[in-house]
């Protein structure tokens, strides 16, 4: 590497230089951590008026929820995007931000769940209920039981993109091993869509139980979902072609 220095006539930045580019660095990085943090909550808060006809519990759960699908649906929009309109690459730098933000607002919904709604009873989070006649848990709510467990892979899949989305982790990792381990988020996307579709759809519907008027989301995230995959796919067509021609 000296040698390439030398070759060209290149001298090393001086260290104020060096100083003054690594705050310039951390500046653009705080800042988009900062517009993303107030995107979030601006998220959290317009959700939060959507679902305000619900208990506190219930409304603030999907507030975040939805805020963090919001986000996690940019980081899988945006690369595509990009690629059918080169114009928009310079927001592929906030995917990462935003993959780390959706994945702390999907650690709050997940609180908010175990704290107002099965009380830190781990049990009921996977739809069994105790019954005292028997003195043990019984399967009541396979459904629930089932979407959660899903939602409970797909965080323990996101809380490992979450921490190693920082460049000492693709320092560390090795840079092919950190893309392989990123390139697959679109498992954790579709983990979270069919988490999501049971609770939108189906959870609320019961024979038992008055049943709640629709949600009002419901189909948005379904055309939510049919633009990200019509997105993609037209991505993937066009790369296809360039490299065929």
């Amino acid at each position: 590497m000296s040698g390439a220095d030398d070759t060209t006539g290149a001298r090393p930045l001086p260290t104020k230089t060096k100083i003054n580019s690594l705050g310039l660095l951390m500046t653009r990085t705080t800042s988009r951590h900062i517009f993303t943090v107030l995107v979030a909550a601006l998220l959290v808060y317009v959700f939060g008026l959507v679902h305000e006809q619900w208990s506190p519990m219930h409304r603030w759960n999907k507030a975040t929820a939805d805020a963090a699908f919001v986000l996690l649906t940019f980081t899988m929009l945006i690369g595509p995007v990009a690629r059918l309109c080169p114009a928009l690459r310079r927001l592929i730098p906030l995917r990462r931000e935003a993959g780390i933000y959706a994945i702390g607002l999907a650690i709050i919904h997940t609180v908010i769940i175990l704290d107002g709604w099965v009380e830190w009873d781990f049990a009921r989070l996977f739809g069994f209920e105790f019954h005292p006649t028997l003195g043990s848990y019984v399967m009541l709510q396979h459904g629930f039981g089932l979407a959660n467990l899903i939602g409970v892979v797909a965080l323990a899949y996101g809380v490992i993109l979450m921490i190693t989305s920082n460049d000492m982790s693709v320092r560390t990792l090795g840079g092919s091993a950190w893309k392989l381990l990123h390139s697959t988020t679109i498992v954790l996307w579709t983990l979270v869509v069919v988490h999501t579709a049971y609770f939108l759809f189906f959870h609320f519907l019961d024979f038992h139980r008055p049943v709640p008027d629709p949600n009002p989301l419901q189909w948005v995230f379904v055309w939510v979902v049919v633009i990200v995959l019509a997105v993609r796919g037209a991505s993937f067509f066009k790369t296809w072609r360039h490299r065929k021609h």
